[in-house]
This record gives C-alpha cells, sequence and structure tokens, in this order.
C-alpha cells in the first residue's frame, strides 16, 4: 500500500500552518498537535501506536515547530527502531534550543532563519508538491512568527495569529479531528483577505462571521448557540466514552469544554437519560449543571468541598494530575467518585 503520514505540530499559528502546507501534499494524512515540552513524547507515543495499527506499509512521521531535547530524540529513536513498522522520521524546526539534536541527527532540520511554515514549504516544494498559491500566506506567517515588523504582511500574520489563539470553541482533546479541521477552515478562509486592501482590517471584521459560517448547519443563531449544538452533537455521539457514575446518577465529563452553562443544559435537555453535566480545567476547577435530576450542589460539596445550586454548582479536586489523556483525567474522576460514595455509606 503507499505511504502513510503522521504529522505532529506546534498548536500556534505557525504550527497549524505547516499542517495547512502537508495537508496538500499527501493523501493518506493524520495530524497531532503538542505544546512544548511533556506533551511531545506523549502525542508521539500516541502516533507510533497508531502507526503499528494501521494497514499501512510505510510511514512517514513528521515533526514540525518543536525542537526534542537530546532524551526526547534518543527515546523516538529508540521507538522507531523497536517498531515493528517502517517508519521514516523527518524534523523540520527553526528553534536553536534543537541546535545539539541537529547535528547528532540527519532526520533533524534546522533552520533559525525561517518560521518552520517557511522551512516546511520550502522543503515540499522542493518535493514536487504544487505549493504556489500557498506562497503569500507563508510571508505572511513567517513576517509574524520571526517578527518582520518592517514587512507589510505583518499586521495581518498578528490577525492570522489571534485566528489560532482565539479558536477554542472545538475542544482539542476531546475532538481531535474536527479542532484541527476548524483552525484549517478558519486559516483557509481568512487567506482570501491576503490581497484584500487595508486586509488586516477587513479580516479582523470578518472573523465573527467565518466562525459562524463554519458552525452553521440551517438557519442562523447567534454563535454561542451555533457552538453549543455543533458541541453537543459530538459530545452526544461520544457520551458513552465520556460518562462518569455518582451513586443512582449518570453524568458526562469533559476537560475545559468553554460556556458550560449553554453546552451543559443543551445537553443535558437532547440526552434526558444523564442526570449531570461536569467540566474539569487542568487546574482541578470543576462546573456542574443539572436539569432538575440530580442536586449537583451536595454532589459537589459531599464530593469536592464546593457547592453552589441545586442546577449549577462548582468546586476544586484538591490532588488532581492534569493529564494530556482523556482517559486518565476520566479515571481520576471516577475514583473520585466511588471513594465520595465510600465515605457517605
Amino acid at each position: 500500500m503507499s505511504q502513510k503520514v503522521y504529522h505532529l505540530s506546534h498548536t500556534d499559528l505557525d504550527g497549524y500552518s505547516c499542517q495547512l502546507i502537508t495537508k496538500r501534499c499527501f493523501e493518506h494524512i493524520d495530524f497531532y498537535n503538542s505544546n512544548y515540552g511533556t506533551e511531545i513524547m506523549v502525542r508521539l507515543e500516541a502516533m507510533i501506536k497508531a502507526i503499528e495499527a494501521d494497514d499501512f506499509d510505510d510511514h512517514l512521521l513528521l515533526i514540525t515547530d518543536l525542537n526534542l531535547t537530546m532524551q526526547d530524540a534518543k527515546m523516538l529513536v529508540k521507538m522507531v527502531e523497536n517498531s515493528k513498522s517502517k517508519i521514516e522520521l523527518l524534523l523540520l524546526d527553526h528553534h536553536k534550543t534543537g541546535a545539539d539534536c541537529a547535528q547528532a541527527h540527519d532526520w533533524y532540520h534546522l533552520d533559525v532563519h525561517r518560521c518552520a511554515t517557511k522551512i516546511t514549504y520550502d522543503w515540499f516544494v522542493e518535493q514536487g508538491c504544487d505549493l504556489e498559491d500557498l506562497e503569500r500566506y507563508v510571508d505572511v506567517v513567517n513576517a509574524i512568527d520571526i517578527w518582520l515588523k518592517e514587512r507589510d504582511e505583518f499586521e495581518l500574520g498578528k490577525v492570522f495569529m489571534r485566528i489560532v489563539s482565539g479558536a477554542r470553541e472545538v475542544n482539542r482533546m476531546l475532538f481531535t479531528k474536527e479542532n484541527s479541521d476548524y483552525i484549517f477552515y478558519l486559516l483557509e478562509s481568512a487567506k482570501a483577505y491576503i490581497d484584500k486592501p487595508a486586509p488586516h482590517i477587513q479580516l479582523d471584521d470578518a472573523i465573527h462571521a467565518i466562525k459562524k459560517r463554519f458552525f452553521q448547519r440551517e438557519k442562523d443563531d447567534t454563535l454561542e448557540n451555533l457552538v453549543s449544538r455543533y458541541v453537543v452533537e459530538m459530545l452526544t455521539q461520544k457520551r458513552d466514552a465520556l460518562s462518569v457514575y455518582y451513586e443512582n446518577y449518570k453524568g458526562i465529563l469533559t476537560y475545559s469544554i468553554g460556556n458550560v452553562s449553554i453546552i451543559g443544559n443543551d445537553f443535558l435537555v437532547e440526552n434526558p437519560d444523564f442526570d449531570f453535566f461536569m467540566d474539569i480545567n487542568g487546574r482541578g476547577n470543576i462546573s456542574f449543571r443539572a436539569n432538575h435530576k440530580a442536586d449537583v450542589s451536595k454532589i459537589s460539596k459531599d464530593v469536592f468541598g464546593g457547592g453552589g445550586h441545586a442546577n449549577a454548582s462548582g468546586g476544586r479536586f484538591e490532588g488532581f494530575k492534569d493529564s494530556f489523556i482523556y482517559e486518565e483525567i476520566r479515571t481520576q474522576i471516577q475514583e473520585k467518585f466511588t471513594i465520595g460514595e465510600n465515605h457517605g455509606a
């Protein structure tokens, strides 16, 4: 069979723009994203597992806009060597903190004078990819990412950068592919403004409408309501994998979902067999919502030392260990609920 690409990149404009380029170059490609630090190896381990489970003969594991430590690189090489799958490594980056790795590994390509998007663009143009229509876009990303304030594209780049940093409507942990698709849509739509007069102002004015177009299915509505319907539909599809239980109550657990009041209540209306909606963030702060079926103020008080109203409460999970893997977070919550049940017995 043909080659499949697994592409890991950063979570900013430069990182997603690298993937916008490779999306044009390969028929079979899966996207992963990571912040700097320990999340990188978590994502790489998940990618190796996915590679070993697929039906492709050849694989390219591509990393862009992320630098590896010497220890990271050593671990990655070992994972590739121990894998039964055929895996080629390629890393394209511009962070000088990866200089020692670049000297040690021939698959690690470093250039501190261009952003990762520009490096990726130039690399795949040399490989024969037709990317001519992305050249101006790449110039915009390069201008803002390496801070070329004298370039005409700089102000537009600031707006592009905010588009990615503000794309919080689709949660990356719970909806990995949908999150990428959303950001790609925003960037592709924004790209159309590059050659307009005063493009940074026109794009700034258009961002809200661009977002609404992504979420709108039939009738128009506020962005908050459109987003809620979209997210609730996805949560409903994944509800079994997101379920948690306390005493005789069934709830759904989300992670930093945003707009908990709207999304939580809409989910409970659409899924009346659920008794509560629960969201936790990386600091262990918890929000509960209910629809007259469970007293979440009591659950919050008994389990997390919190409180509030019967249908809207909050608390804090002391000792919560944040994770990049949802299943690990869900396990912690379910164990905490089980302890709370035992204490109440």
